[in-house]
Formats: C-alpha cells, sequence, structure tokens
C-alpha cells in the first residue's frame, strides 16, 4: 500500500517544552488511521505538521507525495480543526458557500458539493440559520460539512464527533467508512473516544509527545493481551514510562 503522510524523525519544541520527539509514521492511502491520546499529548499539533500549519524543529513529512509544507497541497486536503472556526454572522450555507469558493470547483459541482455535505452531517434543514444560533454540535457538523466540501483526497479531522449526539456520531462515521470503500479517502481523525478507535485500520496511541505504539485494534489488544484499546493504552504506558 502506497503511503499518503510519512513522517520522519519529527520533532516539536515550543520553548523548553518537547512537544513531539522523532515520531515516525506511516499512514497508506485508503486507510481510517486514529491517533489516540489524552488532551495534551501532542496530537493536535501532529495533525497541524501534517498539513503545513506548524513547522517541525526537525525531521521531514511527505503528503501525498509532497514535501510539507506546500501551500498547492491544501487543495487536496480537508481539516477539519478542534476549534470550530466559522464565520458567526453568516448562514450555514453562506459559510458553506464561502469556502466551497475558496477551491477550484466549477459552479455546478460547488452546489453539488454543498448540498451532499449538508446531508451527511443532517444539515440541510438548517442552512438558513445563522450560524451563531447553533448549538454547539451543530457548529462541529458544519466545520465537518466545510473539510469535505472541496472532495479533497486526505482529510484531517481533529476530534471530529464531539458534540455530536450518538446516532449521528454513527451516521458520520457510517460515511467515513463510505468515503474509504466507495472513493478510497485517507482519513486522520484524533480522538479520545476508545470506541471511535475501534473502528480504524490502524491507531497510534500518544502520550507525551511519544507514540507508544502503532497497529490495528486487534494487533494491539493482542500483542497486549487486552480485551480493549483503554487497557492497551494503560499498558503500553506503563512499559514507556
Amino acid at each position: 500500500m502506497k503511503d499518503a503522510v510519512n513522517l520522519q524523525g519529527v520533532s516539536k519544541h515550543y520553548g523548553k517544552k518537547q512537544v513531539l520527539e522523532n515520531v515516525d509514521m506511516d499512514i497508506g492511502e485508503g486507510a481510517i488511521y486514529g491517533l489516540i491520546g489524552p488532551s495534551g499529548s501532542g496530537k493536535t499539533t501532529l495533525v497541524k505538521m501534517i498539513i503545513g500549519l506548524i513547522l517541525a524543529d526537525k525531521g521531514s513529512i511527505r503528503v501525498l507525495d509532497a514535501e510539507m509544507p506546500n501551500l498547492k497541497m491544501l487543495e487536496r486536503i480537508g481539516y477539519m480543526a478542534q476549534s470550530d472556526a466559522l464565520y458567526l454572522e453568516l448562514t450555514g450555507r453562506e459559510n458553506l458557500a464561502f469556502f466551497a469558493s475558496l477551491y477550484p470547483l466549477k459552479k455546478a459541482e460547488s452546489r453539488n458539493r454543498q448540498a451532499y455535505v449538508a446531508d451527511i452531517v443532517n444539515l440541510t434543514g438548517e442552512l438558513d440559520k445563522k450560524v451563531e444560533a447553533y448549538s454547539g454540535g451543530m457548529k462541529r457538523r458544519l466545520s465537518l460539512a466545510i473539510a469535505l466540501v472541496h472532495d479533497p483526497a486526505l482529510l484531517i479531522l481533529d476530534e471530529p464527533t464531539v458534540g455530536m449526539d450518538p446516532e449521528l456520531r454513527l451516521t458520520v462515521w457510517d460515511e467515513f467508512f463510505e468515503l474509504k470503500r466507495e472513493f478510497q479517502k485517507t482519513i486522520v481523525i484524533t480522538t479520545h473516544v476508545m470506541d471511535e478507535a475501534e473502528r480504524c485500520d490502524v491507531v497510534s496511541l500518544v502520550r507525551d509527545g511519544h507514540i507508544l505504539a502503532t497497529g490495528s485494534p486487534v494487533e494491539l489488544k493482542a500483542a497486549y493481551g487486552a480485551g480493549n484499546l483503554e487497557d492497551v493504552f494503560l499498558k503500553a504506558g506503563r512499559e514507556h514510562p
């Protein structure tokens, strides 16, 4: 399997604080890849470095065969940040249209994509409301729609389902599986929710800027003699104090 993302020896400091240290990572094309760890473990810094928002102090990052950072590559990447970056005074529809306009989409294609992604996140009936009236969960859903609107090859999603009800979370995950199966999208998801981690093809356990272990959920549970990924994380943490 060809790699969509490759990191070699990536490190990052903020002042005296080491946020990431010598991270190696290979993310295969068409995989759902989970970065699992508590807040402050380095997950968000890692995904921001993958898309080029943060520069590495050392090491190399390649995305879709291009050395990062690379401004042109943003057309092929969909990014959903942990904090929603929306225009509150605009409607959901106006937000979608604005972000779609940033990409080289033809008018008909843009309209179709906007309708498609609004339907995925169950916001079609709410698009004419101003975003300032949206709940936190609705804002997360709109942010996910925006990340999908230009049909990216690579999706980078930082805690994408926070604030969503359980039924909608399942619907969104069904769409992730469909994007992978039908369109061979590569999806990188950060989460601290272990049942979501179980749905990933591959997971990396992240703590204190280090990768503790990487593998499929089945492989990791077998390797650590654990019944679930939470126990895997605890055991891996004890092996790497």
